[in-house]
């Protein structure tokens, strides 16, 4: 393809609306350009990429035995709702009304649709197991979307889901798709750190996010430095502290005067002690009831852990009333002796003594407080996120490290939610009925290509892995003028796309400096540079984007020798 026939418009200057590196450059290098807020139209190049990402997908989709088809992303919302889901996830879909006044949302994802399938098309366990997969565009009304493709309402995803007969298939069905998932990001030339994860809104039994570890990642992640143990900080557990005792452990509680000091800080410097010696009482309302929750001052509640803690299905802090109400006192002095309603305390807590907490009166802290000996907790649960320090919890020798992260892809063990939910049932040998075993995986397909940028550049460019880049040579004349310099150049751009591979031939008659400025900020892999000097030499000049090194080559030799770089390139992926 030649560069003035195709629409690349690069930018000298970083766009004001792009935060991360990533961003910058796909809008510098003309892969994409912002509709509105997390809105983007692909342009050509962007494309080619996109495409190219979602051929690999597509093959290792299909060599682990996955059956590709396609759903609407239209959804009836009444099947949201037989799941309880609508609820779950009204706040991000998007919901319209057709003509008939019927209500339908466009499709944040898609286990309810494809549940339903299995419900009319699968009867009996002859039929299983099954894995079915699509490339479709979801909907997502996000609240802030921001960093380009990384948090956008709209977004291409891979969606697979599979169904087996029993639990032992549905391990096997999870272990192929980790599998495959693992081959698709190496083949993407991303370097990714698999986590455990928590289920979320989607439900199941466990699952694992494929992260690509760089600073500009939204989620936090902790792994350990000893062991492979890791997990996003949702999920991810730490070690027991031993008992804990500080100053005053022997005595018996005391009601001191803390006017005014209400936060952690205030608190901690009044005493001059550190924050871990206290604990913060927060009130929360689970399914509607008032439940006290106990973590050391130094930490903060994890909220998704404690919904997971206490099963419920709705779960808030407590409005200022209410907390008034339950502990007899205003916001900032709330503490575990004497409240007469469920207590519970982070496990980082247990054999805590000598704490100060809030002494449930305006203005006053306990000191010395011994809380196995002083308060009624009615349970020691994990409800604080792990951090960087914390013991691991897996080999019991190491120390986890924080990391920041971008969530490429997710695999979920479902089981049964939405089977017996929308009635996908199969029929055993002596025909009785079960629900199938469900499991679910995503790639975020546009979210890749942009992870894979954050991954992969430089202060002059991407650097993109040869095998999803736009294009894997590009043939630079370096004066369109010189008819010697064009001839050479249309040859070797022939002889290339007679062997298949794909070559943007820059013919523009534009400055060196410009046209290598271009070429470095666009990240194809392999540069050809056909000029007057190296021609009158007998060579050509291939340049390695990665690594910027130069090489010369005699003209007759120069199509071979791209080849073979383009090998070696392949092999160092995926070998």
């Amino acid at each position: 393809m030649h560069w003035s026939k195709q629409l690349i418009p690069t930018l000298r200057e970083v766009p004001q609306e792009a935060e991360i590196p990533s961003h910058q450059l796909m809008l510098r290098a003309g892969l994409i350009r912002k509709l509105s807020a997390g809105l983007y139209t692909f342009l050509p190049l962007g494309f080619r990429s996109l495409k190219k990402v979602e051929r690999i997908v597509r093959e290792e989709m299909d060599r682990a035995g996955a059956l590709e088809i396609l759903m609407p992303a239209l959804h009836p919302q009444e099947i949201w709702e037989n799941t309880g889901r609508f609820d779950v996830l009204k706040d991000v879909m998007f919901k319209i009304k057709d003509r008939q006044e019927r209500k339908l949302v466009l499709g944040p994802t898609h286990e309810e649709i494809v549940t339903d399938l299995v419900s009319h098309e699968i009867n009996s366990y002859r039929q299983l197991p099954v894995n079915l997969y699509q490339i479709q565009t979801k909907f997502r009304d996000e609240i802030r979307p921001r960093f380009g493709l990384m948090r956008a309402k709209e977004f291409i995803m891979k969606d697979a889901y599979s169904f087996d007969a029993d639990w032992d298939g549905a391990e096997k069905s999870y272990q192929a798709m980790y599998e495959a998932y693992k081959r698709i990001f190496k083949r993407c030339g991303l370097r990714t750190k698999i986590v455990e994860a928590d289920t979320g809104a989607m439900g199941g039994s466990s699952s694992h996010e494929f992260m690509v570890l760089a600073d500009a990642g939204e989620d936090g992640l902790v792994e350990c430095g000893s062991c492979p143990y890791a997990a996003n900080l949702e999920r991810a557990e730490s070690v027991l502290r031993s008992a804990v005792t500080f100053d005053g452990a022997e005595k018996m509680p005391e009601v001191v005067a803390t006017p005014n000091r209400r936060t952690v800080q205030e608190v901690s410097n009044f005493f001059k002690s550190s924050p871990a010696r206290l604990i913060k009482t927060l009130i929360y309302m689970a399914d509607d009831k008032p439940v006290a929750v106990l973590v050391p001052g130094d930490r903060e509640v994890n909220e998704i852990k404690l919904n997971r803690a206490l099963s419920a299905k709705s779960l808030v802090l407590a409005d200022n009333p209410t907390i008034a109400r339950v502990t007899g006192a205003p916001v900032g002095f709330a503490g575990p002796v004497g409240l007469s309603l469920p207590i519970y305390a982070d496990h980082k807590l247990k054999g805590y003594q000598g704490a100060i907490t809030g002494a449930n009166q305006a203005d006053a802290h306990l000191v010395n407080v011994d809380l196995e000996r002083d308060a009624k907790v009615t349970q020691f649960v994990d409800v604080t996120s792990a951090k960087g320090g914390d013991g691991c919890p897996r080999c019991g020798n190491g120390t986890l490290n924080e990391k920041r992260g971008i969530e490429v892809g997710h695999v979920f063990k479902l089981g049964t939610k939405y089977s017996e939910k929308l009635s996908a049932l199969y029929k055993d040998a002596e025909g009785k009925e079960h629900p199938a075993i469900m499991g679910c995986y995503g790639i975020g397909v546009t979210r890749t290509l942009q992870a894979v940028i954050e991954q992969c550049f430089d202060t002059d460019g991407i650097i993109w892995p040869i095998t999803i880049a736009p294009y894997s040579v590009e043939v630079l004349v370096i004066n369109a003028q010189h008819a010697e310099s064009a001839k050479v150049s249309v040859e070797i751009v022939a002889a290339l796309k007679a062997a298949g591979i794909d070559v943007l031939y820059d013919d523009r008659d534009e400055r060196p400096g410009v046209k290598f400025k271009d070429a470095d900020l666009l990240g194809i892999p392999i540069r050809v540079n056909v000029g007057e000097k190296s021609l009158a030499k007998g060579v050509v000049e291939i340049k390695m984007r990665k690594t910027k090194e130069l090489r010369t080559v005699p003209v007759a030799e120069a199509v071979n020798k791209i080849l073979s770089t383009i090998r070696e390139l392949n092999d160092e992926i995926n070998g």
